[in-house]
């Protein structure tokens, strides 16, 4: 994430300017700081973020409303949610397995999605939004980074709008951030935003990602957690962060959930924002599907054992646990203190989001422990790609017997 750090810090000047061109009643006088605020203006953007941040992820009174369109919103989301929406998606880009080529980017907003893509090799992106004033601003900034980038209008609540806006064309990368939890509320939603993935997936061209950024709520994850269920049982495949095949088991216990997180140290603008409206910013936290095209099968895992940790580390006495998921399912893994060695040291450093290959565990519990005798590798570590062999590997044992194939 270094990278995508410091070429976020390079644009926040940019954002700035691009908020104060668009900001109405701007002050008039001295030239303000380029990557600062003043205190008027931080006050008046701290406040919109303190309502963006009740509204979409507390009471999510804002949760499909068309906020983009009042212009202190607005504001407040290119200050302060942009620069977090870009680091998200910089990390899910570093996952795919090749560069993001073409992309469309549907609900863009403002476009930190789009500019992530751009920023991690794409050729070219298009933004795509039903707010007229969210895409002003995301050519407003293209203009400032010098960045190729097309804006289109959609409403995805309007029948035939992703037909229409593609015209015919694919592309590489298709990506939704924080667009989907906000689209067809009510009992039918996981259908048709299913419905609507399946439609984006058909864009992709042949080894092209569908990317699906989500909050990392545990209501909103777990939706997302469903819809993916809904398309892998209609034969769409998960390239990351799943390894497991089958229906998602996070969703087999109501307090279950499954995101990812990023240690940032956040820009300094960024922070001072947080400060001012009373809230946090010390990582990157999101839910998030990388999908292949139709007709495309899953990836084989690498061989062995292998895990992605999906939880912080558990210390408890004399041990160390998380829990995992892998071709064989979700589970925890544990180690005694008293078992470390430099076979297995590398258990105690683990993140979130890594992907581990364990030699020499045996099942214990709900689980798998490993001892003296166990290897740890690390794979991938988070925000890397994960590469397997060509074929699939044999079925693997389950904690308590029998086998799952992978």
């Amino acid at each position: 994430m270094e990278k995508a750090t410091a070429d976020l810090a390079r644009l926040v000047p940019r954002l700035v300017a691009v908020w104060r061109g668009l900001r109405q009643g701007a002050r008039r006088g001295p030239r303000p700081p380029p990557d600062r605020l003043l205190p008027d203006e931080l006050r008046e953007v701290a406040a919109g973020v303190a309502r963006l941040s009740g509204g979409l992820t507390r009471e999510r009174a804002l949760a499909g409303a068309r906020y983009m369109d009042d212009p202190r919103l607005l504001g407040a989301y290119l200050l302060f949610y942009w620069p977090t929406s870009y680091l998200q998606a910089r990390g899910v880009f570093s996952e795919l397995p090749r560069r993001p080529g073409a992309v469309l980017d549907l609900g863009s907003g403002p476009a930190p999605v789009a500019f992530a893509a751009l920023h991690a090799g794409a050729s070219d992106a298009t933004a795509a939004d039903r707010s007229a004033r969210a895409l002003a601003a995301a050519r407003a900034l293209a203009a400032e980074a010098g960045e190729p980038l097309a804006t289109k209008p959609w409403d995805p609540t309007r029948p035939g709008a992703l037909a229409q806006l593609a015209a015919g064309r694919t592309f590489d990368t298709v990506a939704l951030g924080h667009v989907v939890n906000e689209l067809f509320a009510g009992e039918a939603a996981a259908e048709k935003r299913a419905a609507l993935l399946e439609e984006a997936a058909r864009l992709l061209r042949p080894g092209g990602s569908l990317v699906v950024i989500e909050p990392a709520l545990r209501d909103t994850s777990r939706q997302l957690l469903a819809v993916r269920d809904l398309l892998v049982a209609r034969g769409l495949s998960v390239r990351a962060p799943c390894l497991f095949q089958g229906a998602c088991p996070a969703l087999a216990r109501e307090t279950d959930w499954c995101h990812a997180e990023r240690p940032i140290e956040p820009p300094p603008l960024v922070a001072e924002i947080a400060r001012a409206a009373g809230l946090r910013k010390e990582a990157v936290k999101m839910s998030y599907l990388v999908l292949a095209p139709p007709g495309e099968g899953w990836a084989a895992p690498p061989p062995g054992r292998v895990f992605r940790i999906v939880s912080e580390p558990l210390p408890s006495k004399g041990r160390l646990r998380y829990m995992a998921c892998g071709p064989e399912g979700r589970l925890g893994l544990s180690l005694q203190e008293k078992h470390v060695n430099d076979r297995n040291r590398r258990f105690e450093k683990l993140l979130r989001g890594d992907v581990v290959a364990l030699t020499e565990v045996e099942p214990r519990g709900d689980g798998l422990r490993l001892s003296e005798a166990s290897e740890v590798r690390v794979i991938a570590r988070a925000g890397e790609a994960v590469s397997g062999p060509p074929t699939l590997s044999p079925a693997l044992p389950l904690p308590g017997g029998g086998a799952r194939q992978p």
